[in-house]
C-alpha cells in the first residue's frame, strides 16, 4: 500500500493524447492513464468539441485509476496535489452564466492574419496567430454578436483549472500564450493592456484569468472539481491544485530547461523550440515571446506541423503489411522505418516533401497541403524516402531557429529533445543535432513529456522548501541523477540538412500553389 498524499498527479491534454502520470516523492512516475484524440475541422476551424473534452479527460482519469489499483491493490481516492496543463494558446469565452459562447478555436488556427499584424504594430511586440489576444481582437474585427457577452476569456488549460477548483487563473507560462507578459511583474504588460482598452474599451484584466508564477497556491478540488474529474465519487475533493500551466513550460519542466541559456525542442503532432534568454530581443513574425513557469522570458519557434505527415506515411505502410499477411505492430513500424532513415542520403538524394497539415506561421501560409515530390533522377529509396519526412518535420523549426541564432545571435549550447519524434533511440536526435549544429539529449523520462512536466510543478508547489527557486528544486531534487543521453551529429549530416534546406526554402512555391490549387 503506498501512501496517497506523498503522490503528485499531472494531467495534459495534448494534441492527440490526454495522459495522466502519477508520481513518487522521489519524483518518480509509477501510474498513468491516457485517451486518444484528434482535433476536427468545422466550418474552416480547428477545433476539439466539449463534450470530447470531457469524456476524454474522466476516461483518461478512469484508467489512471484502474492502473493504480492494478499495480497496487488500492482506490485512487486522493492525492498529494494535481496540476493541469493543455496545449496553449486558443480561445474559450463564456458569459457571466458560463455558458460556452464559441467553439473553442485551437492553436492550430491560422484565422487571425489581420489582428495579429494590427496588435504587433500597436504593441511593438510579436503577436502570433494563434494567441488568445488575437483572436478576441479578430473576433471583434469580424463585428461577432457573442464578444459583447465575453466574461471570462481562457485557454483549455485554464478552462479545466476553472471546473476542477472554481478558480479563474493560470500560470505565467500558460498566461504568456494569451497575453505579453511583463517577466518583472509576473502579470500582464500594464502598458499594453491599456493600449488594447483604448483600441477596444474592453478592460482585459476583468475577463482574462489572474497569473501565478509557479510554486504558488491556485485553490482545491471543488466536490464539483472532483466529480467532473471521477464520476465515481471515488476522488474526494481538499486536494491542492498548482497553477494550470501550457504544454511548452511543462516541457520546458520535463528536460530541466528553465535557466537562463538552455532550451529544449518538443515534436510531436508541432514542434516548438524554447530557449530562455537573458536579453531582449527584436521583433519578429517567426519568434514568440513567452515565459517559463517562474517567469523568464523565453524565445520560442512554434511551428504547427510536424509528425501528422510521418504518422500518415506510417498508417499507409501498415495496411500494406496487411495486405500482405505480416503481423508488425504499429511501434515497431515506426522504430524500423526510423531507423531504416539513418541509412539514407545526408541530403536525402534529391527527394523533397511539405508536411503543412494546416497553416505554418514561420513560412507565411495561411493553410497546408501535404506535398512528396521528387525529381526523375532522384535516389528514391525507401531510407531517402523517410529521412525526407524527417528532415521535412525540422525544416520550419530551423528556419525560426535561424533568426535567433544568426540575427539576434543567440546561443545554443545544448538541447534537450521530448516527444514522439525521440521515441525510437538516436534518430529523432540525430536529426535535431544536423539541424542546429548543437549537441541534443533525451532523458530517460522524456516519453513521459508534459504531464509528468505538469506533475513536478505541483510537487513543487507542495514540496520545495522556503525561497527554493524552480531551478534550483529541479537540480537538485529532480534531475541531479538523472539518466540522460546526448549525441552530435557528424559533420555530414549537417552539411546534408544545409542541402535538403536550401532545397526546401527554393521550392516553397511548390507548397503555395497546391494551397492555391487544391
Amino acid at each position: 500500500m503506498m501512501e496517497l498524499k506523498k503522490t503528485v498527479l499531472g494531467i495534459e491534454l495534448g494534441s492527440t493524447r490526454i495522459k495522466a502520470v502519477l508520481i513518487d516523492d522521489r519524483h518518480l512516475p509509477i501510474a498513468s492513464g491516457d485517451f486518444e484524440w484528434e482535433n476536427q475541422l468545422v466550418d474552416g476551424i480547428w477545433t476539439y468539441s466539449m463534450d470530447m473534452v470531457h469524456t476524454g479527460l474522466q476516461s483518461c482519469f478512469a484508467r489512471l485509476r484502474e492502473d493504480v489499483k492494478a499495480r497496487f491493490g488500492q482506490e485512487l481516492t486522493t492525492v498529494g496535489a494535481i496540476g493541469v496543463s493543455a496545449m496553449m494558446h486558443g480561445y474559450l469565452p463564456f458569459d457571466k452564466d458560463g455558458k460556452q459562447l464559441a467553439e473553442f478555436r485551437t492553436w492550430r488556427n491560422t484565422i487571425t492574419g489581420e489582428a495579429a499584424e494590427k496588435l504587433t504594430a500597436l504593441f511593438g511586440f510579436n503577436i502570433p496567430q494563434r494567441w488568445s489576444i488575437a483572436h478576441l481582437y479578430q473576433a471583434i474585427l469580424n463585428g461577432e454578436e457573442h464578444v459583447k457577452d465575453i466574461a471570462f476569456l481562457t485557454t483549455l488549460a485554464g478552462y479545466i483549472h476553472w471546473r476542477l477548483s472554481g478558480e479563474k487563473l493560470m500560470g505565467v507560462g500558460e498566461a504568456s500564450g494569451m497575453f505579453p507578459i511583463d517577466s518583472a511583474a509576473l502579470d500582464y504588460d500594464e502598458g499594453m493592456v491599456q493600449k488594447f482598452s483604448a483600441l477596444t474599451g474592453i478592460d482585459l484584466r476583468a475577463i482574462m484569468p489572474k497569473v501565478l508564477p509557479a510554486g504558488a497556491s491556485a485553490g482545491t478540488l471543488t466536490k464539483a472539481g472532483a466529480l467532473f474529474l471521477d464520476p465515481t465519487g471515488t476522488l474526494q475533493p481538499g486536494i491542492p491544485v498548482a497553477p494550470c500551466e501550457g504544454d511548452a513550460g511543462t516541457g520546458m519542466v520535463a528536460t530541466n530547461s528553465v535557466r537562463v541559456r538552455t532550451g529544449n525542442v518538443s515534436a510531436g503532432t508541432s514542434d516548438f523550440a524554447m530557449i530562455v534568454t537573458d536579453k531582449p530581443l527584436g521583433v519578429h513574425r517567426e519568434i514568440d515571446m513567452v515565459t517559463t513557469p517562474d517567469g523568464l522570458p523565453v524565445a520560442m519557434v512554434h511551428c504547427n506541423n510536424c509528425t501528422s505527415d510521418i504518422n500518415a506515411w506510417v498508417n499507409l505502410f501498415s495496411e500494406f503489411c496487411e495486405l500482405m499477411g505480416v503481423d508488425t505492430g504499429k511501434g515497431e513500424l515506426f522504430a524500423r522505418l526510423f531507423r531504416k532513415a539513418l541509412e539514407g542520403d545526408a541530403d536525402c538524394g534529391g527527394l523533397l516533401s511539405y508536411n503543412y497539415y494546416s497553416g505554418e506561421g514561420v513560412t507565411d501560409l495561411d493553410e497546408g497541403r501535404p506535398v512528396f515530390a521528387r525529381t526523375p533522377d532522384a535516389a528514391f529509396t525507401l531510407a531517402n524516402f523517410m529521412r525526407t519526412h524527417l528532415l521535412s518535420a525540422l525544416a520550419t523549426l530551423k528556419i525560426g531557429l535561424d533568426i535567433l541564432t544568426r540575427t539576434e545571435h543567440v546561443e545554443i549550447d545544448k538541447l534537450y529533445g521530448h516527444g514522439g519524434f525521440f521515441k525510437t533511440p538516436e534518430v529523432g536526435q540525430r536529426m535535431l543535432s544536423a539541424a542546429v549544429g548543437a549537441p541534443v539529449s533525451v532523458m530517460e523520462t522524456a516519453g513521459e513529456g508534459g504531464p509528468y512536466g505538469m506533475a513536478l510543478l505541483a510537487a513543487y508547489m507542495l514540496w520545495r522548501d522556503e525561497g527554493e527557486s524552480l531551478p534550483d528544486y529541479l537540480d537538485g531534487k529532480v534531475f541531479a541523477d538523472a539518466k540522460s543521453t546526448t549525441l552530435m551529429a557528424d559533420a555530414s549530416d549537417a552539411a546534408g540538412f544545409n542541402i535538403f534546406l536550401t532545397r526546401y526554402k527554393k521550392a516553397l512555391p511548390m507548397e503555395r500553389a497546391a494551397v492555391e490549387t487544391m
